[in-house]
């Protein structure tokens, strides 16, 4: 495709959308998130964002569910991924140091200072809470010393899908300053943009452009084609092959039939949205009646205009005869609807919280009382299974895509050092993310429940039959356990390693009753011989000259027996 082909491609994408989607996320982002709610309309710098709102719950929730992403899936102050294998066999102790050194690594690096990770995602939370879907792209600076991630608004990002369901094709409008693109694409531009850039002229004109991301198809031999294009006079500034999408689109709930997803919360929660902001007007002026009722006044018979005012004062005439009525009072307000009306909120209220999850994001309550181990693993199984439809999608499309992103940019640009650091049984080998988050935390420490379980009943069993424990592999329990819990591999020996060891300790043991054996014989022998000398030393005395014991000879005979 030249320029202009390409430019009536992304139309086509472009076109698909903006007729239908764009006035629902137009509508959908007034009500959750009116700072972002400039689809179909352009936003002044200082406009209200909420004059049409008459409370501001639905976007409390919007803004609750969209911090709890990066508390609970992306905890700065915690590893919140790590790498593993794609086969498990794969990995032995020197293979798992070297993914905890890389994905420390990769961390370190998506937290840099001039990396913008931090913005991006915290943007991109908000997106994914309102419309189920955000744009971040993965680059390098233009220094190539740091990762740098941005967010991209939805209204200027369309994009398709492959064959197998995901995205492989991303158009994104673009209006950078002439400066800007003479910086980006020195000797590249046209004509007119280059001399605009002059300093003299108009560095700071916006210039539309488009940046278009699509399979190479044996263009390059590179599986993406990256293209930047001046849309104003349809001219390529770079057409280049990338070994990485540059972009992660992650999607929480897809229709089919359509590349764009949806969220389910504001799904759920919209109507309640709406009826909340009128059922919230409608006791506002209620309330404002019943604080300052309207007034019924005698015409001919007020002097002044009417004051409301604090202290305020209402001249009335002199001769006028109050038997006839008051000249001046309020109309009785009948407050009994007043109530319905709270409580149709309330509710409203509460539907919006579980919309957004709110009332899931923790462990089911204990009621106070001590739980045993069974009814803590139940808690945690209830916990996973509400809290499922909420963080697989995160996991797998939002943090999986970010850090796949990242790894494969980074391993291109030297980030884990050259190839011969990679340890043999991980060369070659499929490479996936695991997420700490409480989801796979609560699956993981389901070992450890197990465990303990496991190690309670083999108690219980050993007491009826010794060789019960012998039905177990302990090693192999114990080590899954502690890979459970979290424990470093840096603080665990491999198998071969354990094996060495109880070996040696089986060597060391064997030769220490041997020892104790050689001891024992030695112990034996000289308390022989100590006795020896005791009956000789006895048999001394009695062998003299008139001595009843007839002769030496005979003890000294016994003697010499009991010594052989």
């Amino acid at each position: 495709m030249n320029g202009t082909e390409l430019l009536a491609f992304s139309e086509r994408l472009f076109s698909k959308r903006d007729s239908s989607l764009l006035p629902y996320w137009q509508h959908v982002f007034e009500q959750f998130y009116p700072e972002r709610a400039d689809f179909t309309i352009r936003r002044g710098l200082g406009e209200d964002f909420t004059e049409h709102l008459s409370t501001s719950y639905p976007v409390l929730a919007r803004r609750d569910l969209g911090n709890s992403f990066s508390a609970l899936l992306r905890p700065k102050d915690k590893d919140w991924f790590a790498i593993r294998a794609a086969r498990e066999e794969q990995e032995d102790n020197e293979a798992r140091e070297w993914m905890e050194w890389a994905a420390g690594t990769q961390r370190r690096a998506m937290y840099d200072r001039n990396s913008g990770f931090t913005r991006a995602t915290k943007e991109g939370d908000h997106d994914f809470a309102a419309a189920g879907q955000c744009v971040i792209s993965v680059n390098l600076t233009p220094a190539r010393d740091a990762f740098l991630y941005r967010c991209w608004h939805l209204r200027d990002v369309a994009w398709a899908e492959g064959l197998n369901g995901r995205v492989d094709t991303v158009c994104r409008k673009w209006t950078p300053t002439a400066a800007e693109l003479e910086r980006s694409f020195p000797g590249k531009l046209h004509r007119s943009v280059t001399e605009a850039a002059n300093p003299t002229k108009e560095p700071y004109r916006d210039i539309s452009c488009m940046h278009i991301v699509m399979p190479s198809r044996g263009r390059y031999k590179q599986p993406w084609r990256s293209v930047y294009l001046d849309v104003e006079n349809q001219h390529i500034m770079e057409d280049v092959g990338s070994w990485t999408l540059g972009y992660v689109i992650p999607r929480w709930q897809t229709v089919s039939g359509s590349q764009y997803a949806y969220s389910p919360a504001v799904v759920a929660a919209l109507p309640d949205a709406r009826l909340i902001q009128a059922v919230t007007l409608t006791l506002l002026d209620a309330g404002e009646m019943y604080a300052a009722p309207p007034m019924i006044a005698v015409r001919e018979a007020l002097r002044s205009d009417i004051d409301l005012r604090s202290r305020g004062i209402t001249w009335v005439a002199s001769e006028y005869d109050e038997r006839l009525g008051e000249v001046l009072r309020p109309i009785q307000q009948d407050k009994h609807g007043y109530p319905i009306g709270d409580a149709i909120r309330e509710e409203a209220r509460t539907m919006i919280a579980e919309a957004f999850f709110l009332n899931k994001l923790s462990l089911p309550p204990s009621d106070g009382k001590e739980m045993t181990a069974f009814e803590v693993a139940q808690r945690v199984q209830e916990f996973i299974r509400t809290t499922l439809p909420l963080f697989e999608p995160l996991e797998d499309d939002y943090n999986g895509g970010l850090c796949d992103e990242t790894f494969e940019l980074g391993f291109r640009n030297g980030l884990f050092g050259p190839i011969d650091m990679i340890p043999g049984s991980l060369r070659g080998a499929a490479l996936d993310f695991q997420f700490i988050s409480p989801l796979s935390e609560a699956r993981d420490r389901e070992k450890g429940t197990q465990f303990m379980e496991t190690s309670a009943l083999l108690a219980q069993a050993a007491q009826m039959d010794p060789m019960a424990p012998r039905m177990v592999d302990t090693q192999t329990m114990i080590r899954d356990a502690l890979e459970g819990i979290g424990t470093p591999a840096s603080w665990m020996r491999d198998e071969a390693e354990v094996a060495a060891l109880a070996k040696a300790d089986e060597e060391a043991r064997q030769a220490q009753q041997e020892l104790a054996g050689v001891d024992a014989m030695a112990t034996v022998a000289g308390n022989v011989g100590a006795a020896a000398n005791q009956f000789r030393q006895a048999a001394e005395p009695m062998a003299q000259p008139g001595s009843p014991v007839s002769g030496p000879a005979r003890v000294r005979g016994r003697g010499e027996e009991i010594a052989a």
